[in-house]
């Protein structure tokens, strides 16, 4: 049967860390909570890097447009699940005495509450990754006609549609089109090209993007400050890159770092040095010194550089990323120079990477990312991965010598 979960054992310190404003530290029983579920936004305001979907729902809750179908798409970790969280609680809060939908759910009347607990019985969570058959479609479509229990609406969600069956999706039509005017629908999936388009019709659809690098620096940055942790500038930002867009992943990542840090007077303090061990990432300079001695054709330089950093334990695939990655902002910055006062660049690696620009053209750019890019499969297949970015390094080595396209 397709129900609300029941109340389970961190809820009360959830409640109780609501009321003062905070998020709990640690459930009922004693047990850690990561940092991507203590600082889950339970407001539209908390939502990072979504200001169009903040603004379209706001305006149409205050306009009363609301939509009776929502389908929310985007890479993993940008919210889609949190927006329709917060979107069910925003139509069913009954906090303050309000009598309609509100686009600032207070999180203290019950409903709030038992929405973010998981436990509202008119608040259906379905994950169509282990419910993908048209029976368990056939049954949700059985509880449309009734309506809700005690909430104002009654709102199914249902994460990784994609994954449902054709025949579910066909079931699922008649009812998606008109459904009973207290019934919604929000659907969230990481795969919009799976989702048939008779589907998508019925919808309103936000697209999520991923989440930029200075909003992520931001959000990490204040979260180690409430986490007691202080953070380097360089270690944040190898982190960001690392979560490319997703605030989940980088979320992990910085519990992580945080868990691995030592103590310095008293206080977490997470290095850079720690962080690229932790990620098996070479120092972006050295990464450069490498690029830089392999494009020019001075071989003993570069294999004893790429020796040096194998050694010093960097994953050989991560060398390679970053090398591509020198390779797309070198060619960038070429023909938009102002690209490098982007936030992703520290200013050492700005320094180098506009006088490596200089010295460098298109054409060999081009070559470059494309030995590298062929060589990015070749590493990720080979027995020793070492042995396979020392082929591909040779390789880039080769053709310095050789005339450009």
């Amino acid at each position: 049967m397709i129900g609300a979960a029941m109340l389970d054992t961190d809820t009360q310190t959830e409640q109780a860390a609501d009321a003062a404003g905070r998020a709990p530290d640690k459930s009922a029983d004693g047990h850690y909570r990561v940092l991507a579920r203590k600082y889950r936004p339970g407001t539209f305001a908390e939502l990072i890097g979504q200001d169009t979907l903040v603004r379209t729902l706001t305006n149409a809750i205050g306009s009363g447009r609301l939509a009776h179908a929502f389908i929310l798409t985007g890479v993993r970790g940008v919210g889609k699940t949190t927006t329709a969280r917060i979107l069910a609680r925003a139509l069913n809060c009954v906090g303050e005495g309000r009598t309609g939908p509100t686009a600032d759910p207070c999180g203290v009347c019950e409903p709030c509450r038992a929405i973010a607990a998981d436990r509202h019985v008119d608040v259906l969570e379905m994950d169509a990754a282990s419910r993908t058959g048209v029976d368990d479609i056939r049954e949700l479509i059985d509880g449309v006609r009734y309506a809700p229990v005690s909430a104002r609406y009654k709102v199914y969600i249902i994460d990784e549609v994609h994954m449902l069956s054709k025949n579910a999706f066909n079931a699922l039509l008649k009812t998606l089109e008109e459904p009973p005017p207290h019934t919604k629908f929000i659907f969230a999936t990481t795969e919009i090209r799976k989702v048939p388009v008779t589907v998508l019709s019925r919808c309103q659809r936000f697209d999520l993007p991923r989440v930029s690098h200075a909003e992520l620096v931001r959000h990490f940055s204040g979260i180690c400050e409430k986490e007691g942790a202080v953070a380097e500038p360089d270690a944040i930002t190898m982190i960001t890159r690392a979560a490319d867009g997703s605030v989940r992943d980088g979320l992990s990542l910085l519990d992580q770092a945080i868990a691995l840090a030592g103590l310095t007077e008293g206080r977490l303090e997470v290095t850079a040095e720690s962080v690229r061990g932790m990620l098996g990432l070479a120092d972006r300079a050295l990464v450069m010194d490498l690029f830089d001695a392999a494009v020019t054709g001075n071989a003993p330089a570069t294999l004893d550089r790429l020796e040096a950093m194998i050694r010093a334990g960097a994953d050989p695939l991560v060398i390679l990323q970053d090398m591509l990655d020198i390779t797309h902002g070198l060619t960038r910055l070429i023909l938009v120079p102002a690209a490098a006062e982007g936030p992703e660049l520290s200013e050492v690696e700005r320094a180098r990477a506009t006088a490596l620009a200089g010295q460098l053209s298109v054409p060999l750019l081009t070559r470059t990312w494309q030995v590298l890019l062929k060589g990015l499969g070749e590493v990720q297949a080979a027995p020793r991965p070492e042995a396979a970015l020392e082929m591909v390094i040779i390789r880039l080595i080769h053709s310095a010598g050789l005339p450009t396209p």
